[in-house]
């Protein structure tokens, strides 16, 4: 049975970042190693390879693979292309939590996910039953499902291990040679957060995705696909709690803006117990800003 495109898409991407770290010339890591470094089998590594043999970005001297030019952002596959059905899933129904096109409280079926995401009610099934043992959905009683709140001990919890993964990433980044390509991400990190910043509301509305794109920068750090699991929930219930709030929303937003570029300018410079520092000041804005949106939703519920 043929591996799905999408996992060759993957392959290509991930190994496009290890030849960033190369110069034009070099000759690439043998294709086990590269499947081994990636995590994916030979037969999709062998797949990425020829791909980027027809793109011109390798070639091929015998046995050997050089590294023909630099990679560039038209060579990577957009997410949309790379994810699997279950990611896209999972995408589309934190996009539409954090989004506001799912309220907390609202009863919603697998159908209708279904039918807005263009895939299977399976899919969808699978993805809550799965997504459900964090508490924050729940089967309704009278079928269907339903988000869910949670109380602010639920928040402390959470707030506390993202705490303990970020700062750990941010340590990691003393590790990084200068010709890194991290430090360019960081560069279109601060390019994204200095546009927004000089936008108008309707730009600042669209701070969750920035705001995901950010964090997920920092724990991408760490390599661990368990933790990159963890985070879809972070983003999920730190975003999803928001909408309980709209009057201060934009100034929220445009705080953690500027939080964020304290941390990345300090990144850029190379000074990380600074970045430390800033993140932690950041932190502790979220997790206000969280408990303050839980407590309210509990309110706004017993009224």
């Amino acid at each position: 049975m043929p591996r799905p495109r999408n996992v060759s898409m993957k392959a290509t991407n991930l190994a496009l970042d290890i030849m960033a770290k190369l110069q034009p010339g070099a000759l690439l890591p043998p294709e086990a190693v590269l499947a081994r470094e990636v995590g994916v089998s030979r037969t999709a590594m062998r797949s990425a390879l020829e791909g980027l043999e027809q793109a011109g970005l390798v070639r091929r001297d015998g046995r050997r693979t050089l590294l023909h030019r630099l990679p560039a952002v038209s060579d990577y596959f957009g997410v949309a292309e790379t994810e699997s059905r279950s990611d896209l899933v999972e995408r589309r129904f934190l996009e539409m939590a954090v989004g506001g096109d799912l309220m907390p409280g609202r009863n919603f079926s697998e159908a209708e996910l279904a039918r807005a995401f263009g895939t299977s009610t399976v899919s969808v099934r699978e993805f809550l039953i799965g997504f459900s043992r964090y508490g924050l959905v729940e089967k309704a009683p009278r079928g269907g499902w339903r988000l869910c709140a949670f109380d602010a001990s639920f928040a402390r919890e959470l707030a506390a291990t993202r705490r303990t993964f970020e700062i750990e990433a941010i340590r990691l980044f003393t590790q990084r040679s200068t010709d890194d390509p991290v430090w360019r991400e960081i560069g279109r990190l601060i390019e994204a957060h200095e546009a927004m910043s000089r936008g108008g509301d309707e730009v600042i509305r669209q701070f969750p995705q920035l705001d995901r794109r950010f964090h997920r920068f920092l724990v991408d750090q760490l390599n661990n696909r368990f933790v990159a699991s963890f985070y879809d929930v972070v983003s999920f219930v730190f975003h999803y709690h928001y909408q309980w709030r709209k009057d201060d929303e934009i100034e929220r937003y445009r705080t953690a803006l500027a939080e964020h570029l304290r941390i990345l300018s300090a990144l850029k410079s190379g000074v990380i117990e600074e970045a430390q520092m800033r993140l932690e000041e950041h932190l502790q804005t979220s997790v206000r800003t969280l408990l303050e949106s839980a407590i309210g939703a509990g309110q706004e519920r017993a009224g």
